[in-house]
Formats: structure tokens, C-alpha cells, sequence
């Protein structure tokens, strides 16, 4: 049977199975998507999507309405939050909850819900990144207003997250290419406590619907993280800023505060496949964050705390080149390169001609410079390729030692120009996260 067909019928049988335990929920200002987790009634949806609503209508796939009491939120703006329907239904569908630590970056992810109010839409897409600092899922299933609270499902139509926009960008936003769910452990963990009756009773602050203020190379920016401010998954405060881009440019971002504990995130609102994350290398609480752009276009950055709830005063400043106000002109480091680049390989990107995906960054070399570049992952064997601007090989390898599937190169830059390194796979078809640094 053709592939194609394969994954067809993998797709149908995944919303047939699963699409029944899908509900809709409305509430007096809005609404989203829920998931049946358990046949007497009980509702698993996002914190947001119920808001303040201590009661809340569940329309069923089948065309059923019922009235819900919402019976419990997660602790520390954790953003879920559980119903419980009225009538004393019995012998609903549910859907299966996956077990914790199971998701894979690469594998199949499924997204039912009802974005824009249109009840039992299908999205289709992968797993791009898992967040362990963040215990949150990264997928590029479209996520829109109307599909938080649904479920993410994988290919045996077991629940794999609760899905929840990045943007909570209101009924006339869409999706940003990067959607978020919260993974089994945090949603186990929930559901005990809501089965306990020890949940949390009270309502959590209504999320805001702040949209990314506009931030130029060589600004800086004073802001305040608070109530007022935007909630991720994990219940942390941020501030989004967008700035345009070329592939190619090197950017810094510092985030500096007194107050929180910085964090930064660095996003590509049309491309699932980039996401760089920092804590503390702007030294002490301070966040850093210096790369090259792999695209040319918006670029989404996200004023962050590390532990949720952390709120006061930071000072943000967007960089050209490795620090300080720059030409606009990629720079030329002869002491040390400073490269450093999170990503994703994966189905988008070029391919080699034994059909493996690559990702290129070029940086600036003299003759006689020794650099040192790694390219690590926890998901695919790498291999590195280092090529001058007459797409000659400088230098490859496969593994830095017997050891590792990561590699490593030490070179010494045979002439002043530019070269490229290409993060590469070793085998046709891997694909997964990397962090690719060239010192």
C-alpha cells in the first residue's frame, strides 16, 4: 500500500475514533474545545477557555447540549481546567489518555477541535519541539481560536496534550504556525486532583490578549511583566515584541532585570522549525540571546520569566550583530565566531543528494583561525559539513567520539571569507532538535 494511502487511513481512523469525546464549549464570552476523559461527564479544557464561567454549555459531537459546572483549574495559572456535566450522563465516548513521557519530536499530531466556532474541525501536523524546561508540546497542527482546550492526539488517537494557542489573539486572530499543548504528566497530575476534590477552586486571572509591539534593531525598551501581561502554558508571564529580519543577519537580544529572573524565547511566527531559548547567558538572572537569522521576515520575541507568576520590570534591547548597535551588515569576529543556533530538521528544509535534510549558517573566518564547531541532538545522528564560498569541503564529521551520535570539528580556517556549516543527518530521514554552536 502506497504511503500516501497509509497515512490517509491512519488520519481517518484517528478522527473517527477520537472525534465523538470531542465537545464544544461556550461561555458567555467565548468558548473552545474539550476532551471527555471520563464516561460519567468529566470535561478536560484549558483555564482560559471556561474563564471566570463557573457554569458552562457542552455541546456534544453528537448534537447534544448539556449544562457544565466547572470543578476545578490548575494550580499556578497552569491553564487547564476541568467540567463536570449536569444530568448524570452515562456511557459517553472518551478519549485515551496517553502515558506521560511517550511524545516523540517527529511523530504524528492530530488537533480536533472547533476554531471559529466550526465544531469538530481536524488539523494535521507533527510534533516539532518538546519543551522540557517548559513542559509544554510544540506543534504546527493549526491551533486556532476555538481549538483550545481540544485535544492533541497521536496515530492511535490517544491524547498527547491539551492544546493551547501561544497567542491568545481573540476571536478574530488565527494561527501563528506555532501552536502549544500541555503534555500528559501536567494533565494527570490535574485530573488526580480534580478526582480527589482537592483542585483548585478559584478561578485564575483572565488572560490578556496583548499582541506583539513593534521593536527596531538598536532599540531598547523598558517593560513590566504582570497581570497585565500575557500567560504561557506553564502559567509564566511575557511580553511578545516582533521585528523584521534577513536570513543571515545576526541578531543579539539581551533581557536584563532586578526584579525576575529573565528568560527569552525567539520565535519565527511562519516557520515551526526555529525556536531559540535562554535563561541566564546574559550573565547572573539576565538573558541572552546572539544568532543568525535563518530567514528573511517577522521574527516574534518573548520577554519571559523562568517560574510562573514572577512579575516586575526588565529592560529589553534588540542588537545587530553579536552586541551593541550594528550596520545591518553580518559581522566579522576574527577573535572567536560566537555562533550559536537552536533548531529543528526536518520535511521543509533542502536535502543533500542522498536525500538527507540540511540546514546551512555562514559565519565570517580569517586564514589561520581555529574554530571549533559542534553540532549535538537528542533526537537524530548528526553530521556536520564545513564548506568555503567555493562550496569546497573544509571539513566533516559524523561522530565527535565512539561514544556519541553528535559531531564536532576543529578546524583552522585555510583563507579569510566566508564559510557555511551545513547541520546535516546521517541517515535519510532523520529529523529532530539540535543546537548547533560555532566557537
Amino acid at each position: 500500500m502506497a504511503q500516501s494511502t497509509v497515512d490517509e487511513a491512519m488520519t481517518i481512523r484517528v478522527y473517527e475514533q477520537a472525534s465523538p469525546a470531542v465537545v464544544a464549549i461556550n461561555t458567555r464570552t467565548g468558548g473552545g474545545s474539550g476532551s471527555i476523559v471520563d464516561a460519567s461527564g468529566l470535561i478536560l479544557t484549558n483555564a482560559h477557555v471556561v474563564g471566570r464561567d463557573r457554569v458552562v454549555t457542552v455541546r456534544l459531537s453528537d448534537g447534544r447540549s448539556f449544562e457544565g459546572d466547572v470543578v476545578g483549574y490548575g494550580q499556578d495559572r497552569l491553564d487547564l481546567a476541568a467540567v463536570r456535566l449536569r444530568g448524570n450522563p452515562t456511557g459517553l465516548p472518551t478519549v485515551p489518555i496517553a502515558p506521560p513521557n511517550s511524545v516523540r519530536v517527529g511523530q504524528s499530531a492530530f488537533a480536533i477541535g472547533s476554531p471559529f466556532g466550526l465544531q469538530g474541525t481536524l488539523t494535521v501536523g507533527i510534533v516539532s519541539r518538546i519543551d522540557t524546561e517548559r513542559n509544554v508540546i510544540q506543534t504546527d497542527a493549526a491551533i486556532n481560536p476555538g481549538n483550545s482546550g481540544g485535544p492533541l492526539l497521536n496515530s492511535s488517537g490517544q491524547l498527547i496534550g491539551v492544546n493551547t494557542s501561544i497567542f491568545t489573539t481573540g476571536n478574530s486572530g488565527g494561527s501563528v504556525g506555532i501552536g502549544f499543548a500541555i503534555p500528559t504528566d501536567a494533565v494527570q497530575t490535574f485530573l488526580a486532583s480534580v478526582r480527589a476534590g482537592t483542585a483548585t477552586a478559584s478561578a485564575p486571572t483572565s488572560r490578556i490578549n496583548r499582541q506583539p509591539a513593534p521593536i527596531a534593531a538598536g532599540a531598547t525598551v523598558q517593560g513590566q511583566l504582570d497581570d497585565s501581561s500575557n500567560v504561557l502554558p506553564d502559567g509564566s508571564f511575557y511580553n511578545p515584541y516582533r521585528f523584521e529580519g534577513q536570513a543571515g543577519q545576526t541578531v543579539t537580544i539581551d533581557m536584563s532585570s532586578q526584579d525576575v529572573d529573565s528568560y527569552l524565547i525567539l520565535l519565527a511566527p511562519d516557520r515551526d522549525d526555529f525556536s531559540i531559548q535562554d535563561d541566564d547567558s546574559g550573565g547572573s538572572l539576565n538573558a541572552r540571546i546572539s544568532t543568525q537569522l535563518p530567514y528573511t521576515g517577522s521574527y516574534l520575541i518573548l520577554a519571559n520569566t523562568v517560574s510562573q507568576g514572577e512579575s516586575g520590570s526588565y529592560q529589553l534591547r534588540l542588537s545587530q550583530g553579536g552586541g551593541g548597535q550594528g550596520n545591518g551588515q553580518a559581522p566579522t569576529r576574527p577573535s572567536g565566531v560566537g555562533l550559536r543556533q537552536q533548531g529543528a530538521l526536518g520535511p521543509g528544509d533542502r536535502t543533500l543528494q542522498d536525500g538527507s535534510y540540511y540546514q546551512e549558517f555562514t559565519f565570517q573566518g580569517r586564514a589561520g583561525q581555529n574554530v571549533l564547531i559542534r553540532l549535538e541532538s537528542p533526537d537524530f545522528d548528526t553530521y556536520l559539513i564545513l564548506v568555503d564560498e567555493a562550496r569546497n569541503r573544509v571539513g566533516e564529521n559524523d561522530d565527535a567520539s565512539p561514544n556519541t551520535t553528535n559531531s564536532q570539528l576543529a578546524v583552522q580556517l585555510p583563507r579569510d571569507g566566508t564559510y557555511s556549516v551545513l547541520v546535516n543527518s546521517y541517515q535519510r530521514g532523520g529529523r529532530g532538535r539540535y543546537l548547533l554552536t560555532v566557537e
